[in-house]
């Protein structure tokens, strides 16, 4: 039979399944990512070939990952229907602020301490799965625009993983100047680089490309809006755009295309026109991450975890369990989330995915080092705990979670 075809047929099924079993598992203790890794896992191991371990193909892994990330990001910033501000955004400063170093630091000291890494390599670690995944947080996230499900746990844990893989990136370029031989930019020039002007072009350019075209899309004579096409596949223009332009002016393109989305909403709330792009960037979305997490699976199935120890057992468990959910609490308190079953559920639900794949592929396609097997060991059975835990308490938690919402 002609491989070609047989990858046709495969494919078409697996996309209607991606289309299907949503409707049938959101009553389960099972997810989406769940079935993709294992269906990946099981086609792999079933072949028997050439399986799709991202140290050999490091290129691939971080352009793939990297663009259903920006899509996620995109899609994330069209649904929040709560306006930017310092109160109303108040446990999602408090997560970026105060969790997320948290999370670095305490990751990278379980890393050097169980794993022996090194300084950078463990660094890069915690860079890399400290930031709430867009993705895979599908499930604990708002509901699309205007659909009122944005209480305060769905919508910090949207916002937190819309800011946090742009503000993770100062970290990351942090442990590859750690790493870098000598002619490295010093740290105070990573600080005025990395920090101050890549934050801020990303930031700046995000909420500039967001407005422009927002105007273009809303207020624009009627005949020429953007919004009166009905196009959904705008989303992608305000994605790839505000991402390449913010690349170009070398600034952080995660946190410019989250931005972006937010100034596009802003321009126009109650507008019809969101919810077509955000439908659209959302069924992008899960076809690219069905071929990333099938590959993953297919990873899985080709030893991706073999360089593990106990050590390395013992650090991921840690890193699920205990350092996210600890560091979210501490983040939490004093804060006006609400009862401390809410707050428990924002620091629980930490979701590590396709954005930590993303960040490690990065920083070992600039400096490579000689703890990458191990690194991306760990980081996988990090990820597919998050995928596999949060997968199956999701549903039973957020029920109960909107059960006492409504008694109270």
């Amino acid at each position: 039979m002609d491989p070609y075809i047989l990858i046709l047929v495969a494919t078409g099924l697996l996309i209607l399944l991606i289309a299907w079993l949503p409707m049938v598992l959101h009553k389960l203790p099972l997810s989406l990512p769940i079935v993709c890794v294992g269906l990946g896992a099981f086609a792999f191991w079933l072949a028997d070939g050439d399986y799709p371990l991202p140290q050999n193909h490091p290129e691939v892994t971080e352009r793939l990952t990297e663009l259903v990330v920006i899509v996620a990001l995109t899609g994330a910033g069209l649904k929040l229907d709560r306006p930017l501000g310092w109160r109303a955004w108040g446990a999602t400063w408090r997560l970026l602020g105060i969790a997320m170093p948290l999370s670095i630091l305490g990751i990278a000291m379980v890393g050097g301490w169980l794993l022996g890494l090194g300084a950078a390599s463990a660094l890069l670690l915690g860079a890399a799965l400290a930031p709430t995944d867009p993705v895979l947080a599908a499930d604990v996230q708002v509901g699309p625009p205007r659909g009122g499900e944005e209480d305060e746990v769905r919508f910090s844990l949207t916002a937190e993983a819309g800011l946090n893989d742009g503000l993770a990136f100062p970290f990351v370029n942090l442990a590859i100047l750690l790493a870098a031989s000598e002619g490295a930019q010093t740290v105070g020039e990573w600080f005025a680089v990395d920090v101050v002007w890549k934050l801020g072009v990303g930031i700046a350019l995000g909420w500039l490309v967001g407005r422009v075209l927002a105007w273009a899309t809303f207020h624009l004579p009627h005949s020429a809006r953007l919004a009166r096409t009905g196009d959904g596949f705008v989303a992608l223009g305000i994605t790839f755009l505000a991402y390449g332009v913010t690349e170009l002016a070398h600034g952080y393109g995660f946190l410019a295309v989250f931005v972006a989305a937010l100034a596009v909403r802003d321009g126009e709330r109650e507008n019809d026109f969101h919810d077509r792009m955000h439908g659209f960037a959302e069924q992008i979305e899960r076809l690219l991450m069905m071929v990333v997490l099938v590959l993953f699976g297919g990873a899985l199935a080709g030893g991706l975890l073999a360089p593990l120890s106990w050590g390395g057992l013992v650090a991921a468990l840690v890193f699920v369990f205990v350092v996210r959910p600890a560091a979210g609490v501490v983040a939490l308190v004093g804060s006006d989330v609400g009862p401390w079953r809410e707050r428990a559920v924002i620091a629980f639900f930490g979701i590590r995915g396709l954005g930590s794949i993303y960040y490690l592929a990065y920083a070992l396609n600039l400096v490579p080092l000689a703890e990458a097997d191990l690194l991306w060991a760990v980081l996988g059975l990090t990820v597919l705990l998050s995928i596999v835990l949060h997968g199956m308490t999701v549903t039973s938690v957020m029920r109960a979670l909107d059960g006492r919402r409504r008694a109270r």
